[in-house]
């Protein structure tokens, strides 16, 4: 794992970095856990443009990945560690002992031929998923689930991990990569380690190329426009105006826009 830069023969690879790959041992994925995976570029069922600055980039297909980690008592081994365009981690290739295959997240330190298991009896090994109940309080888990057995929703991205502060009754203090502590159900699973491809974050795309690929297009500043396509726009020189509005005059940037009242007595400290 790490990064590699490269000798600047052009402008744009002066400042390029690119993940080192040589801990993935498969270049193509297992065909019958693939399904197509269709582009809207940002539109809705009506063609309109909702999400904007999408469109574009590399066609894909949709790895299947086993996020409710549901085989107890079926050990299996890794066969194989593989890129997925679908997300910031990488993912494993599990081979179970009744001959299921199944992808999983592919946490730091779990390696090719490594056996996984599920359920009470596990070890506390990364890759291993267990009932909140059954690990230990400070173990750093991935792949949490916000109720049981609906499968893991949170603490799902590259080098992510949260940490099981204690446990009391039938709920559990996690405190999540973002510094909030939240109460979670003791029945809900999560799987023990941090999230691989930690150096993810840190690599620099380097042209703008890279991010077409990603089916990513040009963003306009609202402040190199005129007052009547943006609030932001107009005014003599460069000037910040009036505070971070959207093109419809909507607050944006650092405006709270969390609602849910129903959990929020999950919530035992807020992240900031």
């Amino acid at each position: 794992m790490g990064l590699k830069s490269f000798n600047p023969y052009t402008a744009s690879r002066r400042f390029m970095t690119v993940l080192d790959k040589s801990h993935i041992t498969k270049e193509t994925p297992e065909k019958n856990l693939l399904e197509p995976k269709k582009r809207s570029g940002g539109r809705n069922n009506h063609g309109e443009v909702v999400i904007w600055h999408r469109g574009g980039g590399h066609k894909k297909q949709y790895r299947v990945v086993d996020f409710r980690r549901d085989k107890d008592g079926v050990s299996a081994k890794v066969a194989s560690i593989e890129y997925d365009p679908n997300r910031s981690a990488n993912i494993a290739l599990l081979h179970y002992a009744d001959g299921d295959k199944r992808y999983i997240l592919h946490p730091v330190g779990l390696e090719v031929g490594a056996t996984v298991s599920t359920g009470e009896a596990a070890d506390i090994l990364p890759g291993n998923s267990l009932k909140i109940r059954n690990i230990p309080p400070g173990t750093m888990v991935h792949n949490l689930e916000l109720y049981p057995g609906r499968g893991g929703q949170a603490v799902r991205t590259a080098g992510a991990s949260a940490q099981l502060l204690s446990k009391e009754g039938d709920l559990a203090l996690v405190k999540m990569p973002s510094g909030e502590v939240r109460k979670f159900s003791i029945d809900c699973r999560a799987t023990v380690g941090q999230v691989g491809n930690v150096d993810h974050e840190n690599q620099t795309y380097g042209k703008a190329g890279r991010t077409r690929w990603k089916g990513i297009r040009p963003t306009v500043r609202g402040v190199a426009m005129n007052p009547v396509d943006h609030p932001h726009g107009g005014g003599e020189g460069k000037v910040k105006g009036n505070h971070p509005q959207t093109p419809w005059a909507f607050p944006t940037l650092g405006k709270k826009t969390r609602g849910n009242k129903r959990t929020d007595r999950m919530i035992v400290q807020r992240r900031k």
